[in-house]
Formats: C-alpha cells, sequence, structure tokens
C-alpha cells in the first residue's frame, strides 16, 4: 500500500490505517525509538504511542510526505520517554551525548520568539544538509537525527570510528559557521 492511500485510511477513521502504517514503517519507526531509548520495551511503547499521535493529529493535518511525519513523531515521542526515565534513573547514554554534542550549534527552545526562530531554523538546516556531500550528510542525519551509536554509523558505512567522530565534528564545526553566518546562532 502506497503512502497516499495509507493517509487517506486515516482520513476515512479506517482502523485498517494503523496495521498498514505498522506494516510499512514499523521498523522504521522502532529503530528510531530504540536508538534514542536504548530498551527495546521502550521503543515498542514509542511505537505504539506514534500510531495512536498519528491517528489523531492526520484529520488535522495531510502530510505530504509519510516516512518524516512519522519519525518527527516517534523521535519526540521518545525523548519524551527517554528524558522521563533520566529523570528517574540519571543514566547516560547515546541521546545526552548526541544531544549535548549539537547544544553547542542550535539555540534551545522556549518561547513564542523561538518557535519562528525554530521553523527558520529547520529551513537553514535543510539548505544546510543539501550542501554537504553524501557520506557526510549520512553520518550527520544518522547521528543526530536517529541517534545512532558512532560505532553503528562506522559499521554500516564500512568506515572507521575515527572517521565518523571527525567528520562529526568537522560538520559540527560547519553547521556553527553557517547558522552564524544566518544570524540564526
Amino acid at each position: 500500500m502506497n503512502d497516499p492511500e495509507i493517509v487517506e485510511l486515516y482520513w476515512q477513521r479506517s482502523e485498517r490505517a494503523i496495521p498498514e502504517t505498522d506494516k510499512k514503517y514499523g521498523s522504521y519507526c522502532h529503530c528510531i525509538a530504540y536508538n534514542i531509548c536504548g530498551s527495546p520495551e521502550d521503543a515498542e511503547e514509542c511505537v505504539n504511542d506514534t500510531w495512536l499521535q498519528t491517528w489523531r493529529s492526520i484529520p488535522e493535518a495531510r502530510p505530504a510526505a509519510l516516512p518524516p511525519f512519522l519519525g518527527a513523531i516517534v523521535r519526540s515521542t521518545a525523548i519524551n520517554r527517554f528524558r522521563a526515565a533520566r529523570r528517574q534513573k540519571r543514566g547516560g547514554g547515546q541521546t545526552v551525548l548526541a544531544l549535548d554534542e549539537l547544544a553547542e550549534c542550535v539555540p534551545a527552545p522556549g518561547g513564542v520568539e523561538r518557535e519562528i526562530e525554530a521553523a527558520e531554523l529547520r529551513q537553514a538546516i535543510n539548505r544546510f544538509l543539501g550542501g554537504l556531500g553524501e557520506t557526510e550528510r549520512k553520518i550527520f542525519v544518522a547521528r543526530y537525527w536517529f541517534l545512532a551509536p558512532i560505532r553503528e554509523i562506522a559499521g554500516k558505512l564500512g568506515c572507521s570510528e575515527s572517521k565518523v567522530k571527525t567528520s562529526l565534528y568537522r560538520t559540527r564545526g560547519k553547521l556553527r559557521a553557517f547558522l552564524k553566518e544566518a544570524e540564526l546562532c
């Protein structure tokens, strides 16, 4: 089933929408959630919460592209779950590390003005990513969107962990300079 058909099922409020979404994007969403939460059980809960949130939000919004729409929901859900667990456990992990790495480049959210700035920031980051080479972009997105561990990124791309770390360091520097030039940082 293609994406417009799945979205149409949500619009029709057909219960078939969720199993069809799970069949096509379940592993994609689970991967995102697992990389953030680090627990298969938490990842599964996040994916289930994503289907519920998608069910609630699609009648109001008709997403142009379903994968990024679902990815954003599951990512937000998983980060919220991770933060709640972290408050309880005060544990570390890849999520904290990856978010801390980006903190020096991207301003912190908060306030009404920040929402407008966030939209500008999203557009600027998309332009920045469009200007990167394919490998550099894959490394950056794997780390900061999917929150994948450096070892996993290196394994998937067939390169050393050192190369991944160096690429991330240089790309963060380029992003910082790009955002300063755009007066967004």
